[in-house]
């Protein structure tokens, strides 16, 4: 089974959806394609499902909906069904206090996401620009949309979306971060106008546009995007730029020799001016 949680939830076995539409059941198999291939304890999916008040009925209700994620299973495996011992049972499987969603090998876009993104980080703190960026590059191209985009999160779920939506955001400063040690200014300008656009108070790709933008000759702009920063901080929450964005900013004024790229730490070890 291959399961795909960084965008909407999908789910596919030999090609052939998985797919269920009750809220519910789908919060059910989406915690257990989250922890693919490990136990999930009944007590996680009821709290997932339930919250702090399930109904009386509880253990009998869940038992019905991995019953219908069991139907979707078999109706997927079709004919593959009759080379498993018990079928989509075999997929599904109960234990000992919970439920383990056999992959059988299947790709999990998270996990591999988290390696890629491991690797990246390493390559990023050992100052190797470029492995840094190709393997940030290639987690983030694993993403097509938020996180579990289209399943209705409860309590576990929501935590884990969170995780994985803040990762992403980590995982594309640092490869715009390699980049601009890269000298790939001119060509990240375009894309860190949109991000600023879309994140007005992240202080750190404010950081990025600033200096993206006065490596490509455009010093204005660059000061503008402080500006537009500054006044969004001070107007949605009644703060002041952080030290290390004043830091920048003064640079910028003064057309300071440390913003060049040739400025760069030799070694690899941060930081990009901005940062102490």
């Amino acid at each position: 089974m291959d399961i795909s949680v960084l965008g909407p939830f999908r789910a596919t076995l030999a090609g052939v959806p998985v797919h269920l539409t009750a809220v519910k059941p789908r919060k059910v198999f989406a915690l257990l394609a989250l922890q693919a291939d490990e136990s999930v304890s009944v007590a996680a999916l009821v709290e997932e499902v339930w919250g702090e008040q399930p109904p009386r009925s509880v253990q009998t209700t869940l038992q019905t909906y991995i019953l219908q994620i069991r139907n979707v299973i078999a109706a997927a495996l079709g004919d593959e069904a009759a080379g498993l011992p018990n079928g989509a049972k075999s997929v599904l499987i109960t234990e000992p206090g919970g439920y383990r969603l056999d992959t059988q090998g299947g790709l999990i876009d998270a996990q591999e996401y988290d390696a890629l993104a491991s690797v990246g980080h390493r390559a990023l703190e050992q100052g190797d620009w470029a492995e840094a960026s190709s393997y940030f590059g290639r987690a983030l191209a694993l993403w097509h949309g938020k996180a579990l985009a289209d399943v209705q999160c409860g309590a576990l779920l929501e935590v884990e979306a969170t995780r994985l939506d803040e990762s992403r955001m980590s995982v594309l400063h640092g490869r715009i971060e390699a980049d601009l040690r890269l000298g790939r200014h001119r060509e990240l300008v375009g894309e860190l106008c949109g991000l600023a656009a879309r994140h007005p108070l992240h202080e750190g790709l404010h950081e990025q546009l600033m200096l993206a933008l006065y490596r490509a000759g455009r010093r204005s702009d660059a000061l503008e995007a402080y500006r537009h920063l500054r006044g969004a901080l001070n107007q949605t929450l009644g703060l002041d730029p952080s030290p290390g964005i004043e830091y920048l900013h003064r640079a910028l004024l003064d057309s300071s020799p440390q913003l060049d790229l040739a400025a760069a730490v030799p070694d690899g070890r941060r930081p990009l001016v901005g940062r102490h």
